[in-house]
């Protein structure tokens, strides 16, 4: 269902870091978003303009450069936000991984650089997961929903286009119309059917439950496996890798549990459908 590629060392944002300013960056998407509209009201105006005067030959020419405008806008638009949004998450998590560090006062200041260093990285981990999940959750519900709906209003319109058919119409392609729609439903619900789209939106959105509630046991320490304590710095530090190894340990095992089910499921349906076609060939 979803391949995530394995841990790789990640740039730490230091705790110190003020490259992120909030307003600043709020402030510069606000007005790039207020370009993208503008640039995008010209557009529609000048495609209205277009089709009240079309004698008005420039009216093409301010549409095409308004377009390209729009679609230059929206793509940096698009960067900066990406940007923008990648370096908030890596700042939240800094700030998640000293969460627990800084309720053990009793480490200095070398030990509790490298144990947030260690943590964050665990943290990206994770939640690069949770965010592969929850696209996954997301696009295979839009599909789910977006059939679902398709098919109930082509079967549910379909009787009125064949009384509409009855009618004396002008409109030769109305008369297609109650051929054409029943044909689209029937595929679109073949497709729903024939692909686990409702399945694999549920399978990943508990997916993500647990890549979270794991992500906040490792944050606040609640689990014996990720709590350590020692006055110690040596052990210290070899106790908090212990726990992180822990942690990348829960996630894996869900993510894999999570893949192992995905490839039943594949086992399940391919051997049906050849049982299927077997019992067909036979029949034969």
């Amino acid at each position: 269902m979803t391949n995530v590629e394995p841990l790789s060392p990640i740039q730490v944002v230091s705790p110190d870091d003020n490259s992120l300013d909030s307003t600043d960056s709020n402030a510069l998407l606000s007005f790039l978003k207020i370009i993208e509209y503008l640039l995008l009201a010209v557009v529609v105006g000048s495609v209205t303009l277009s089709i009240i005067y079309p004698e008005w030959q420039d009216a093409k020419y301010y549409t095409a450069a308004s377009i390209g405008l729009l679609i230059f806008v929206f793509l940096i638009n698009s960067q900066v936000a990406q940007s923008y949004n990648k370096k908030a998450e890596e700042l939240d998590l800094t700030k998640k991984a000293k969460l627990y560090t800084a309720i053990k006062n009793d480490v200095n200041q070398g030990v509790g650089q490298f144990i947030t260093t260690a943590r964050v990285r665990a943290l990206k981990y994770s939640q690069d997961l949770i965010n592969d999940y929850k696209k996954t959750r997301e696009t295979c519900r839009n599909i789910y929903y977006i059939f679902q709906i398709a098919t109930i209003v082509l079967s549910g319109v379909t009787p009125i286009l064949v009384l509409v058919d009855k009618l004396e119409t002008n409109g030769a392609w109305l008369k297609w119309l109650p051929v054409i729609c029943p044909a689209v439903a029937a595929i679109v619900a073949s497709i729903v059917t024939s692909f686990p789209f409702q399945e694999n939106w549920v399978a990943a959105n508990a997916t993500v439950e647990l890549l979270e509630a794991e992500q906040e046991k490792f944050i606040l320490g609640v689990s014996n496996l990720y709590q350590y304590e020692s006055s110690d710095e040596s052990l210290l530090a070899i106790n908090a890798q212990k726990t992180i190894e822990n942690f990348i340990t829960q996630v894996n095992n869900i993510h894999l549990k999570q893949l192992q089910a995905f490839n039943e499921k594949k086992q399940e349906d391919q051997q049906k459908t050849d049982s299927e076609a077997s019992t067909e060939s036979n029949q034969a």
